[in-house]
């Protein structure tokens, strides 16, 4: 989809273009300390403009370190765009008319006559670390297929380690979707169907201290408890069409977790295909429901569950080779990263394929209206402290 955008021409002459809307609108603001705008966003005054820049947005990483490095207002003015679409908006009030600070890169509202800057309501909100390093981090960790790891965004940003996993975990918030709501996934006229399979994350038996090992079996057994009480249970989802995965850290695999799960994120009479665990049993009463038995084969047509392996396959390359130990306390916001990467890959095809800078620009669209304190990523203070799945 293009738009028209109608600037100079080399010329200075007043021609039209078109430009991708992957390039968002950046706001020049170069005719003084102090720039006015009234309420519908055009110029006050014939020498103080609002124009769509010239400079397309980074499409590689060498293109987004040119880009974002040492110039702080650029970055201000990326993010703003990418907000604010139409223009700046006081997220007090609403209101679009606005002085802009140049100075101090802030936004003054001429109706509740606030200050706010772009960061304001973001993931970026009262954060000391300047917008270029945030920006690179992000497209750091939405383009690594691994993931990457905080000593090494440390060592790059020259920033501390514990600064950097403060940074990461900031940003898997946005990565996160729940905060924008979802509908169901799967398709009761004739789609290809949803996998359903669930996954256990944590250390294996065979390299635990002998010690420890001993003193796990004996928990299991007076507590009755099954083989996987050391693990942390992670169920994921796939609808083969739209190639999306959903992925929880969920408390069991008990019948009533698995189908409450399934219920909440398939629609009705959807192609559903799982393994034999007995969990599944009774879908069939609400879905269409296949199951193949590991035992006996790993594909029998169209009934089989290697897309959602596919997916975790992926998570624990990403936990074992990149994040190595990881508490279950913050695997959601682990798993939530490696479902963002995988659901924007795009189509099959070359040219439906999602680009780096297109990747890029889709989690920081969803930054504004999240919040993390270090409080709340610790398990100090707020729900996170009781309900840590």
């Amino acid at each position: 989809m293009k738009r028209k955008d109608i600037g100079g021409n080399g010329g200075g002459g007043c021609g039209e273009r078109e430009v991708s809307l992957g390039n968002p609108k950046r706001i020049n603001h170069s005719a003084g300390e102090e720039e006015r705008q009234d309420g519908s966003g055009s110029p006050r005054s014939s020498h103080q403009k609002a124009i769509l820049s010239l400079r397309p947005a980074p499409e590689t990483l060498k293109e987004a370190v040119e880009y974002f490095s040492g110039d702080l207002g650029v970055c201000t003015e990326f993010l703003a765009s990418v907000r604010w679409p139409t223009g700046p908006e006081c997220p007090a009030c609403g209101c679009k008319a606005y002085s802009y600070l140049r100075s101090r890169r802030l936004w003054k509202c001429k109706d509740c006559r606030r200050q706010y800057s772009a960061k304001l309501g973001t993931i970026f909100e009262d954060s000391p670390i300047p917008l270029d390093k945030w920006m690179l981090a992000l497209w750091l960790i939405v383009n690594c297929k691994n993931g990457v790891s905080s000593y090494e965004i440390a060592r790059d940003l020259k920033v501390t380690q514990k600064t950097a996993w403060f940074m990461l975990h900031r940003l898997r918030e946005a990565m996160s979707g729940r905060k924008f709501g979802f509908s169901k996934i799967g398709n009761n006229e004739g789609g290809s169907g949803v996998e359903v399979d669930e996954t256990f994350v944590g250390g294996r038996a065979d390299f635990m201290h002998k010690e420890r090992k001993i003193r796990l079996r004996r928990q299991n057994t007076e507590s009755n408890a099954p083989n996987y009480h050391n693990k942390t249970i992670v169920m994921g989802m796939l609808d083969r069409d739209l190639r999306h995965v959903r992925a929880n850290v969920i408390p069991n695999v008990t019948r009533e977790t698995l189908q409450a799960a399934v219920l909440k994120h398939v629609k009705h009479g959807s192609n559903v295909f799982t393994d034999e665990w007995v969990g599944y049993n009774g879908l069939h009463y609400r879905f269409v429901h296949d199951v193949v038995n590991h035992m006996e084969t790993y594909v029998n047509g169209q009934v089989h569950t290697q897309g959602i392996e596919n997916f975790w396959s992926l998570l624990k390359r990403t936990l074992r080779g990149t994040y190595v130990a990881v508490e279950p306390f913050h695997l959601q916001r682990y798993v939530d990263e490696q479902v963002f990467r995988f659901n924007n890959r795009g189509g099959k095809k070359k040219e439906a394929r999602v680009t780096d800078g297109e990747r890029f620009l889709k989690a920081l669209s969803q930054v504004t209206g999240k919040r993390l304190t270090y409080a709340q990523l610790t398990g100090k203070t707020g729900e996170k402290a009781t309900t840590p799945f």
